[in-house]
């Protein structure tokens, strides 16, 4: 399995038809595992409750992947990718598969192919696929889109709650869970839960208000019942149809994230493009051209290259 993921995350280009054709084998395998999306602010503890919440998946007999997604610098491009030794205990259970991947400057808080990995562990039998995202951020809506449950972590006695999320993230919140809700924090904790589930009135379009817990990894009975909350939500979702629904949808938005992915691709490929833009990047930057002057420009290059093969 991990040998099969560096393969899709490859950039090589002539691993890319290795990498589709086993994708195209095993996509009829995958698809049956529950996907839950796991978000929060910096300092929130997913990496820990990701581990407790792992733990008492495995040890009730679930196999569980996680995707792990780090952050890459933006100066040297590396990653840490230190999330097995963060979830020490975990990446050692028979049941779990830990995978920590580079956020290499993809939007959305994930990596640019967990999609198609999120895929290749449910082939290969994992029944529960966590996504853990870089961290709360406006462009990081994306994990929605990949995910059966969104699970939205908050921290609290940290000022004015809802300032450390943005109001697009509670939209799409279908849990969430004030953490870290033991001994001195706990009251914080619960006020803060308090204040998210009434916020939560004012900011959710969709008539569905999603539940707001607290949880602690040091209190394994909130840990237990956060899980039962995601399991509610899942069985309502499985029920009423959404959760089909939302895959459906998924679906379509990936199709048409891959199909703008080769539009561009093949756009700087065409030579007009690539023989105009140093030229119109000069003018822009000189402010000899404003850029939609360039863009303008470039279209029309473009057009007379059309005409003259016409």
């Amino acid at each position: 399995l991990a040998r099969a993921i560096t393969l899709i995350e490859s950039g090589r280009p002539d691993d890319g038809p290795i990498a589709r054709d086993l994708l195209g084998r095993l996509l009829p395998r995958s698809g049956r595992a529950f996907r839950l999306g796991i978000t929060g602010v910096p300092g929130v503890g997913k990496s820990t409750l990701i581990e407790h919440l792992g733990l008492l998946l495995c040890e009730r007999g679930h196999k569980l992947a996680v995707l792990a997604v780090d952050p890459s610098s933006h100066v040297s491009g590396g990653s840490v990718l230190g999330d097995k030794t963060r979830m020490e205990e975990l990446a050692r259970h028979p049941n779990s598969f830990i995978r920590p991947s580079p956020a290499a400057g993809a939007l959305g808080g994930v990596a640019r192919k967990s999609r198609e990995t999120l895929l290749l562990c449910e082939a290969a039998g994992y029944d529960v696929v966590f996504v853990e995202t870089v961290g709360v951020g406006q462009s990081e809506v994306t994990v929605h889109s990949m995910v059966d449950c969104f699970l939205v972590l908050m921290l609290a006695g940290a000022g004015d709650e809802l300032q450390g999320i943005k109001k697009g993230i509670l939209e799409l919140a279908d849990i969430l869970a004030v953490t870290k809700a033991d001994g001195d924090n706990a009251l914080r904790a619960e006020t803060a839960r308090r204040e998210l589930a009434n916020a939560l009135h004012y900011v959710a379009d969709r008539g569905q208000i999603a539940p707001v817990t607290t949880v602690s990894v040091r209190r394994a009975e909130t840990v237990a019942a956060l899980w039962a909350a995601v399991e509610t939500f899942r069985d309502e979702a499985q029920s009423s149809g959404r959760l089909a629904a939302r895959r459906r949808e998924q679906s379509e938005r990936w199709f048409e994230q891959l199909l703008a992915e080769e539009a561009g691709r093949l756009f700087f490929a065409n030579p007009v493009v690539a023989g105009s833009l140093p030229e119109l990047r000069e003018a822009v930057s000189a402010m000899k051209m404003t850029h939609a002057e360039a863009i303008l420009e470039l279209r029309r290059r473009i057009g007379a290259e059309k005409n003259e093969i016409g």
